[in-house]
């Protein structure tokens, strides 16, 4: 029982939207697309719901090939992140509508609405109207109302990207809950790395219309299949430098040379583009790599702050911990533990990941 994509792709007048993509989602999983607004995850999500044809390849579901058919003949639901209701009904009737459209009896209705309703914590709201609610008890009616119809296809559009934050740590809390108790297939779309973490199941990184890498979240995070999607999954993107290995040393873009230690000491002689994240790089010393960059900029956000810098040609960001008052222009050193360091080959497929994704 799954949604098959077989080498399917999207191109509208000359431009390609997405390209050929070969996906399986399983029945009661939960999968996250992730990637950058303008990644093709609209797009993709579009075509699995049967709102756009491909340009090629097939659609299976549950083995049978749906490419044509049409969208009210699939058992689809889809939320955006402009939640929708109908502001003259009560939220019963709302989450009841899609029921009463398919023909279903009134004891059917009463029944469904109550148990999804009951799911989604709106059981005493179900006689106030849509605008007397809060935005993330309205957003939980449109769920319901994709939910209720039992769909085995949930498409989920960046759902939470105009609530604010604490309706959204609320959301992200719930939905996997929802997920569980649906066993539908749920698709989630969305462009921050640390939402995909929260939501856990599987996430395909998406980056120009291409699917990079498919796999449980975890799993893609610590190990990211090359320089694309380890770009994609880290927020801010993952910082590069080139590096050059060179019997037991690493040489990290001019700085003093370091042992190549654990799966970096096996490692071919040659030139690599290193990778580390922005919450490995330290202000406070200590043993690695030492950089000395220019400060462009800084970023307090309360207890971190988040450092712009210029590295050679490079440009990185950095989150340390603490509150620093730090100069625009002024020279700061940084280090950087090897162990948090991925190198990428002249390709930019993974040649080695990082020795704390390996141990995790």
């Amino acid at each position: 029982m799954a949604l098959e994509l077989q080498s399917v792709s999207r191109v509208v007048k000359g431009q390609v939207h997405i390209q050929p993509t070969d996906l399986v989602l399983e029945k009661g999983t939960m999968n996250v697309l992730l990637g950058p607004t303008g990644a093709g995850k609209t797009t993709l999500m579009r075509l699995m719901a049967g709102l756009d044809a491909p340009s090629s390849g097939k659609i299976l579901w549950h083995g049978a090939d749906v490419t044509g058919q049409r969208v009210q003949d699939r058992k689809v639901a889809m939320v955006y992140q402009q939640f929708i209701n109908y502001p003259a009904m009560s939220v019963y009737d709302n989450i009841a509508s899609p029921m009463r459209l398919m023909g279903k009896s009134g004891a059917e209705v009463d029944r469904a609405v109550r148990e999804t309703a009951e799911m989604l914590k709106l059981t005493p709201m179900l006689q106030r109207k849509p605008l007397e609610l809060s935005g993330g008890q309205q957003q939980r009616c449109a769920l319901a109302r994709a939910l209720v119809k039992g769909a085995g296809l949930v498409l989920l559009d960046e759902p939470l990207a105009n609530l604010d934050y604490k309706l959204r740590e609320e959301l992200r809390a719930e939905i996997p809950r929802i997920f569980e108790e649906s066993g539908a297939i749920f698709v989630y779309a969305t462009t921050e790395p640390e939402e995909a973490l929260l939501l856990g199941g599987n996430t395909a990184t998406l980056w120009e219309g291409r699917v990079t890498q498919f796999g449980p979240t975890p799993q893609v995070y610590r190990q990211p299949g090359d320089a694309t999607t380890a770009r994609v999954f880290s927020d801010p993107p993952m910082n590069f430098v080139p590096c050059v290995k060179a019997g037991s040393s690493l040489t990290f873009g001019g700085a003093a040379p370091v042992a190549a230690g654990g799966a970096l000491a096996g490692l071919r002689d040659g030139n690599y583009t290193a990778g580390f994240r922005a919450n490995h790089l330290s202000l406070h010393g200590g043993s690695g790599v030492e950089f000395v960059c220019t400060l462009v900029s800084t970023e307090i956000t309360g207890s971190e702050t988040f450092v712009h810098l210029r590295h050679g040609a490079d440009r990185w960001v950095g989150l340390v911990h603490g509150v620093h008052d730090l100069a625009q222009g002024q020279e700061v050193n940084l280090w950087l533990d090897p162990a948090h360091v991925y190198l990428f080959d002249a390709e930019g497929r993974l040649a080695a990941p990082a020795a704390y994704a390996q141990a995790a």
